[in-house]
């Protein structure tokens, strides 16, 4: 959430900061309607309670209970307001920064660069489901049998491919040597810290979701929630790798702190249709490898600018071609200061579709989860967090399959997986 005191002071920048996210700037409004009752009977409560405890000192009993009950309905008015106020805070989103491209939706995206040729096929190419199928290494048909709509079994190749792109990404971003190549490109004295590989829960509490900015109002559609446990299934592994130092004060040295979390996640995706929810684009359950990390203030954005960096090295590496994308205020997230995506060619959409995000969120979710570190001079204040994809598991699946298919139907493996894989080519017989 945004820091209270940056609405108040500033309330003309935060209504045009949120107006460009899509936001209603009146929230501004009201919150500063609701805030300033708040502070003028939080006032007359402190006060109240200053004469109770004299009342109490000169031992006048009767009156010291009579305003004890005045004190009490004053308590309640509070907590109401608090309350009230509490969730307008929350649907304010986090400002975005001055470089952002201002824009209403993903047409005003803005590409900073393209990577890889696009592949020219001299035959006409299949797309993922025709190839998974024929190959028998994607199953959607059975999975709806036993589950529903949107669901798949991988299989086969297929199968130990994703378990080799995680095998691949955790060895890369716990590697030392690997992680300081990157982050000299950054700066000279850029943080070379790998990253602390985690397999985290895919099940949260709705306090502490409400506390990661994950929950507030119209996100609860995208959640599956179990109401016999009170636990919502996790949307990504960024859901619960960010409460990891919830409530805690991180010494300065200790910082920056990067985790790499591997998971299942869980999305209702109300709202795709078309291609969008053919084959295992959009699905309900998809597998993710994550990137969060926790930074100095000042080093946030050059975070953010190493996590983009490390996914494009991810991305060349499977030689697979992309873009990078600037996206603009009215696609971001609401938590989102700067949202960097990178878009993979997908050859039978004939077009870039989203693969990875980055999304550097300054303070806005340290604030609600109280992760702060300690300055070495002994000031304390709210870390900065970055979470970033580095594989959605399905989604790059279908990048490979679809830019590595050959003529005779078969699909070539990425150099850098065979190792892992045993095999060069998917095809019928080791499928």
């Amino acid at each position: 959430m945004l820091d209270i005191n940056l609405i108040r002071k500033y309330p003309e920048s935060v209504r045009r900061g949120i107006a460009a996210k899509n936001a209603d700037p009146a929230l501004v409004d009201k919150f500063l309607e609701v805030d300033r009752k708040w502070r003028a009977l939080t006032q007359k409560f402190d006060e109240m309670r200053a004469e109770q405890k004299k009342l109490g000192e000169a031992k006048r009993v009767e009156e010291a209970k009579k305003l004890k009950e005045e004190i009490k309905k004053i308590e309640n008015n509070l907590n109401e307001l608090e309350k009230i106020r509490t969730e307008i805070l929350y649907q304010i989103p986090n400002l975005p920064f001055k470089d952002v491209p201002i824009g209403k939706d993903e047409n005003e995206n803005q590409v900073i660069r393209t990577w890889g040729e696009i592949p020219k096929f001299n035959f006409k190419p299949k797309d993922h489901m025709e190839l998974g199928e024929a190959l028998d290494i994607i199953d959607t048909k059975t999975a709806s049998k036993v589950v529903g709509s949107r669901f798949n079994y991988l299989k086969g190749q297929l199968a130990i491919m994703e378990f080799a792109i995680v095998q691949y990404v955790f060895s890369l971003l716990t590697d030392k040597n690997f992680i300081k190549k990157v982050a000299e490109k950054i700066s000279p004295d850029f943080p070379d810290k790998p990253f602390i590989p985690v397999i985290p829960p895919v099940m949260i509490n709705p306090e502490t979701f409400t506390r990661m900015a994950r929950l507030d109002p119209g996100q609860q559609d995208e959640r599956f929630y179990l109401p016999k446990e009170g636990l919502y299934l996790v949307g990504s592994a960024e859901h619960t790798l960010g409460p990891l130092h919830m409530d805690e004060i991180i010494p300065e040295n200790k910082l920056p702190i990067r985790y790499v979390g591997f998971s299942s996640a869980f999305r209702r995706e109300a709202g795709s249709y078309g291609k969008d929810v053919y084959g295992i684009l959009r699905v309900h359950q998809f597998d993710k490898i994550e990137l969060e990390s926790f930074t100095l203030p000042e080093l946030s954005r050059s975070e953010q600018d190493f996590i983009v960096s490390i996914q494009e090295y991810l991305m060349q590496s499977l030689k697979l071609p992309y873009r990078v994308v600037s996206v603009c205020t009215g696609d971001m997230g609401g938590p989102d200061a700067r949202q960097i995506d990178i878009e993979t060619w997908m050859p039978s959409q004939n077009k870039y579709r989203e693969t990875h995000t980055s999304d550097l969120m300054t303070d806005y979710q340290s604030r609600r989860l109280k992760t702060r570190v300690k300055r070495n001079n002994s000031n304390t204040e709210l870390v900065h967090m970055n979470d970033a994809t580095a594989f959605a598991i399905g989604r790059i699946l279908i990048a490979i399959i679809e830019n590595y298919q050959t003529e005779k139907g078969t699909v070539l493996v990425p150099k850098v997986l065979q190792n892992y894989l045993g095999i060069k080519e998917i095809k019928i017989g080791n499928g």
